[in-house]
């Protein structure tokens, strides 16, 4: 099992594994979520490194999906996928997304077995479930 995580704005203002930068209540839930997942890797996208690993040092930066055009998130979306595929099954490995549609506009329907329980979700919401989902699994 594999488990996409969104990237947040909200950072540590100095260079820290990637799973310690993004300090916003949405991506610390979404990786605690994550890790009751007791998934074979757990990755986060990244509107600045795409594909990063947690455990990855990265600056602290300001770049968003949002402030990409059509064109750009395709490219973003096609690299992504380039680089899921070079570590990852996408035929057969389950993919757990906690992600927002900016982030999976173009790569959800590229992945066979996915799960998405925050889909269509506000933030608040997304909030809610996730400390419904953890609360449940711990």
């Amino acid at each position: 099992m594999v488990v996409l995580i969104s990237c947040a704005k909200k950072k540590l203002d100095h260079a820290a594994p990637a799973k310690d930068l993004y300090a916003s209540p949405l991506f610390r839930l979404s990786w605690k979520y994550a890790q009751t997942r007791n998934p074979d890797k757990i990755f986060i996208l990244s509107a600045k490194y795409r594909l990063l690993d947690p455990e990855k040092v990265v600056e602290p930066y300001d770049q968003t999906l949002k402030r990409m055009n059509r064109q750009e998130r395709k490219e973003w979306s096609a690299e992504v996928l380039k680089e899921l595929r070079d570590d990852t099954d996408m035929k057969n490995d389950k993919c757990v997304l906690l992600a927002g549609r900016p982030y999976l506009e173009y790569i959800g329907d590229e992945i066979v077995h996915k799960e998405e329980p925050l889909k269509g979700l506000s933030i608040g919401r997304r909030i809610s479930r996730l400390k419904e989902l953890t609360k449940a699994r711990g």
